[in-house]
């Protein structure tokens, strides 16, 4: 459970970091930055995110290890995996964020836990208790009702494209999780080397394809060197710490649970807002917030073993 809310945690803060690169040129604006920002900060996090990870796992001495991982059946799950939550998931993230907000972003995308416990009770066969589940969603009520406490009054993008990218990376996010347990259940394979697959596919897949379809490098090229860029490595390497914490969740405690702990996301941006925003929250957020993380808590915890702890 510690990992997955560590997860958490380090997600949120590399959201608000995100936020604040985006807010900057040249990602705002122009025609430009309206048309390409999404995708070449995305490309962006996932390629420094992918070289984080290469000195992580250099330093380690796993390189081979990632080699002959990516070559075998678990290996080609994680890849795929990897193209759902990076290029697609990723892409549908911060295209949702520019045209209907960061609240109903969180509003949507929320519910990937859902759908990809319901994969993870289907495919995987992973067991989560009544209570769990009735946990999970009181948590993820407790997020809808904050997010609409903070819901802007107007955005400028297009609603409808929002949504559907908030949708997708439901979709995406839930799914990458359930491929990401079943590919790390090979000997062959622990969290790190399947993290490490995972960024370098999407940062591959992002340089080879993506861009070239959205017609972005020369947007890529203008952005590369600018401190918003610089930004975003910073971003990027939070957004590691909270990967590699994720999967180490996912591969102790399962998919299910892994992906409950950590929706605790939510919570921890109101935090660090005010920590570094100096964005004093309202009484009812703060309701929000213990709601969201005792429910996290209860689902992704054997609440039975949390009642005797508290009683011995």
């Amino acid at each position: 459970m510690k990992y997955g809310i560590i997860s958490g945690m380090a997600w949120a803060l590399d959201t608000l970091v995100l936020g604040i690169a985006l807010a900057c040129v040249p990602f705002i604006h122009t025609e430009q930055a309206l048309a390409f920002a999404s995708v070449t900060s995305a490309f962006f996090h996932d390629l420094f995110c992918a070289f984080w990870m290469f000195i992580y796992t250099a330093l380690k001495g796993r390189l081979s290890q990632t080699i002959a991982a990516v070559k075998t059946k678990s290996g080609l799950a994680i890849v795929v995996g990897a193209l759902l939550g990076g290029p697609v998931g990723m892409t549908g993230y911060l295209i949702a964020i520019n045209n209907i907000g960061v609240s109903y972003t969180a509003i949507i995308s929320t519910f990937y836990p859902a759908f990809g416990t319901f994969l993870a009770l289907v495919f995987l066969k992973e067991r989560m208790s009544l209570v769990q589940i009735i946990a999970l969603f009181v948590a993820l009520l407790g997020i809808v009702y904050m997010g609409f406490l903070s819901l802007e009054t107007s955005h400028a993008g297009n609603s409808i494209l929002g949504v559907v990218g908030a949708l997708l990376c439901v979709f995406a996010w839930g799914s990458e999780a359930v491929l990401g347990a079943w590919g790390m259940r090979s000997e062959v394979i622990n969290n790190e080397t399947a993290l490490h697959i995972r960024e370098t596919t999407s940062a591959i897949v992002y340089g080879l394809l993506v861009i070239p379809l959205f017609g972005s490098w020369d947007f890529v090229s203008l952005s590369f060197f600018t401190p918003a860029n610089g930004i975003i490595l910073g971003a990027a390497l939070i957004g590691t710490i909270s990967y590699l914490a994720y999967y180490k969740a996912i591969s102790v405690i399962g998919a299910a649970r892994g992906m409950a702990a950590n929706v605790s996301y939510s919570a921890w941006a109101v935090v660090f807002s005010l920590i570094f925003l100096q964005e004093i929250p309202s009484v009812p957020v703060v309701i929000c917030c213990i709601i969201i993380m005792g429910g996290t808590i209860l689902a992704s915890a054997d609440y039975r073993s949390l009642l005797k702890k508290s009683a011995s």
